[in-house]
Order: C-alpha cells, then structure tokens, then sequence
C-alpha cells in the first residue's frame, strides 16, 4: 500500500498512475470521487455551500471507480465522467464540497472498501489523494508528501488543461491553486497536511521521470516488492 498526498498540480495523479503500473498495483484517485459528488450537485442545481443540499446530493449518487492505471475510469449513476469532473465549475466548487463532514464519511467508507478489496489480491494498491496517509489509510506501508511551489503547480494545471482542451489561463489557475490551498489546508475536517511518518518529495525541480525514480525507490527500501508484479 502506497499512499501519496499533497496538494493539486503536483504530479500526483500521473506519477501515481505510472508508478501502479510499474509496480502492477491497482490505482484509486480519491480526488476523483469528490469531484464526481461535485459534479452531481452542481448538475442538481446545489449551491455547493448549502451542506444539508449537498450530503442529500451525495447519499442519492451512484458512484463507480475504475481500479486499472492504464484505464481509470470514472463513472456517476451509471455513466462516464472523467472529463466533465476536471472542468472549471468542478475545480471551482471541489474544495466546498469536499470539505463537508458528511460527504467525507461516505466516501472515505467507500475508499476503504476499495482499498479492502484491492488488498485482498496480489499487486497492492497506490492511492492518492489529501487524507489517504492521516485518515483513509494510516497504517500504509509508504506514504508520501508530494509538494511543489505554487509556481510550478500553477504552470502545471495550465499546461495539462490546454493539454485537455480546455482553456489555459496561468494568471487564473495559479489564483485558484492557492486558493485551493488554503481551503484544503484549513478545513476543519481532514485538512490537508502531511502525515507525521510521511516523506516529503519536491517536485519543483523533476520532471514525471525524475520523481517516478524516486518513488520506486521508496517502494523498494521499505521492502514492499514483496509480491509485486
């Protein structure tokens, strides 16, 4: 079990993803799953600060998550949803809905389940997210803090968007990404920081090699290849 945390435009989706299949563990973005509840509110007409609205919104989705690091797969009530949850209005509204109690109980539950079932086979699993080291996950065999200046996130979150197809505006995306910051990190429930026995790894300065090298060899002094594909 490897859990990696630390704040958007890290890296940690796609070095998470990489280093899955390189381990051939299973994969679960954690993010991804607030994202969809958030789609379905905003899709709902919620305003995304009513918290009675939003956990009404939460408990009625069906939400389904993909396993396969080659092929994460996103789906609510039944149909795919990777691309609509990285839009603007999602971003914008995440950190709202992410940071209401209620909405964390049950998906940190159906995180675990995940997680219970994935370790259950061979392969292990990599998990990323905000809390998956402090609350998801606290007796992960690796956790890591992955972290980059404000700057570098900012350039990265608006190359991947122009990369997606969306608009890329660096001005606006490094506004949101502090902004994301300090919602994260100050929410009275799971904020976000880096667990006690957590290594911290800058991405500033490595490009997606550079910080998938370091990664490994994490995963190898802790010993857990052990079983690994």
């Amino acid at each position: 079990m490897v859990a990696l945390d630390g704040p958007s435009g890290t890296g940690k989706s796609t070095v998470s993803k990489k280093l899955a299949a390189a381990l051939g563990a299973t994969y679960l973005d954690t993010g991804a799953m607030y994202r969809a509840v958030t789609l379905a509110v905003l899709r709902a007409g919620v305003d995304p600060a009513d918290a009675a609205e939003v956990v009404r919104v939460a408990r009625a989705v069906e939400l389904s998550m993909g396993t396969d690091p080659l092929a994460p797969a996103v789906q609510l009530d039944g149909a795919e949803v990777e691309g609509a949850i990285r839009g603007p209005e999602v971003t914008g509204a995440v950190s709202a809905v992410s940071a209401v109690p209620e909405v964390r109980e049950l998906l940190v539950a159906l995180q675990r389940e995940l997680i219970a079932r994935a370790m259950s086979e061979p392969g292990g699993m990599v998990v990323e997210g905000r809390d998956i080291g402090t609350v998801v996950v606290p007796d992960a065999g690796l956790k890591v803090y992955l972290t980059a200046s404000a700057d570098a996130r900012a350039a990265r979150r608006t190359a991947q968007d122009v990369s997606d197809g969306r608009d890329g505006d660096l001005r606006r995306t490094h506004a949101d990404v502090q902004r994301r910051d300090a919602l994260d990190s100050g929410r009275k429930v799971a904020p976000l920081r880096q667990a006690d026995d957590a290594v911290e790894l800058d991405s500033t300065d490595l490009d997606i090699a550079g910080v998938l090298e370091q990664l490994t060899k994490l995963v190898e002094s802790r010993g857990l290849l052990v079983g690994a594909a």
